[in-house]
């Protein structure tokens, strides 16, 4: 094996035209560490953040991007339990922020963040999964516990963690109720699974009440802290609100009054690890993807690591809902 990989490796803030790729060492195995020969990823908001230097305190230059990844066990530390050509998936952990992540041939990561598993998927589906899979599995299982024959308001419908959780919602047997601000992207939330597919305006609580006079089941809260009253006044009582993300940028709530939350609504958060997404749950996810009964929403493949800065570009002018993911290598 050569000793260096190609990789984007950042010393610094750079706009786009920075995201080129040079030969640095390829990471050497450690106990109880795993390292994957990288086939695909997707690409996230919060790498852009940190291209752009606007990442918090965990995060640090020199960097290799990349906070999730698909690939195969290239070689693994003492004490791990894997075999090397296991596919493999990975996220978070620190990748590509405390530590070096995906945008590289080879990543290292602790064997703890590291979930096996097989399928006849094309590394450009399974490629777009982990990240958003874990984080809907997340906030649906860990958040909610939410329940076959409850009603579900997903807030922010067309993140690609809305439409996740929309498909997840429906597979598990829920009524989902989903938002969208785009009238022309209501048809997607159908085809995802959605039950009701609403215009996220001044007309959404009406609407939302007319589905369900008594109040929904449950929520998450995708679009930001700054919607989590109007969305709480949506909720049944005895009911719960996950709050999630932040898509317009607000994550806190300023001068925040705890009894804005309705009597016996309960308001939740997520925020996960690889741990929460076990093996079991990925193979069930592979299995209904493989079977078509969960679909999966990619708005665009880029080959190579020198597609990257385009994937950037596309992510940030976001014209098509869904995940962008790059298949870094075809063997």
């Amino acid at each position: 094996m050569s000793e260096t990989m190609r990789a984007i490796r950042l010393t610094g803030p750079v706009d786009i035209d920075g995201l080129t790729t040079s030969d640095v060492p390829i990471p050497e195995v450690r106990p109880g560490w795993v390292r994957i020969r990288v086939m695909a990823f997707g690409v996230n908001e919060s790498e852009v953040t940190s291209r752009q230097g606007e990442s918090g305190p965990d995060f640090s230059f020199p960097r290799i991007l990349g906070i999730e990844a698909v690939g195969v066990v290239d070689a693994v530390g003492e004490g791990v339990d894997l075999t090397s050509g296991q596919k493999v998936a990975t996220m978070m952990g620190g990748l590509g922020r405390k530590i070096d992540g995906s945008y590289a041939e080879y990543t290292l990561v602790e064997a703890a963040n590291v979930i096996p598993f097989d399928t006849d998927l094309g590394w450009d589906v399974v490629g777009a999964l982990p990240e958003m899979l874990q984080t809907a599995h997340g906030s649906i299982t860990t958040g909610l516990g939410l329940e076959p024959g409850q009603s579900v308001l997903i807030h922010g419908g067309t993140s690609t963690v809305g439409l996740t959780a929309i498909a997840i919602a429906h597979q598990l047997g829920a009524t989902v109720i989903a938002t969208t601000r785009d009238p022309s992207r209501s048809e997607l939330l159908t085809q995802v699974g959605a039950d009701h597919a609403l215009i996220d305006d001044h007309t959404l609580p009406d609407a939302i009440r007319a589905i369900a006079p008594n109040g929904v089941d449950s929520a998450l809260e995708l679009v930001g802290a700054n919607a989590l009253a109007n969305t709480l006044s949506l909720i049944r009582p005895g009911g719960t609100v996950c709050f999630v993300g932040a898509l317009n940028g607000a994550w806190t709530i300023p001068d925040f009054d705890p009894f804005t939350i309705p009597n016996g609504v309960r308001l939740t958060s997520y925020a996960g690890e690889a741990i929460d997404l076990p093996s079991s749950a990925l193979h069930y996810y592979l299995r209904a993807i493989e079977a078509s009964t969960l679909n999966v929403v990619v708005a665009g493949v880029y080959r190579g690591l020198d597609e990257i800065g385009v994937a950037h570009h596309d992510l940030e002018h976001r014209d098509r809902p869904g995940k962008y993911v790059v298949v870094a290598s075809t063997a």
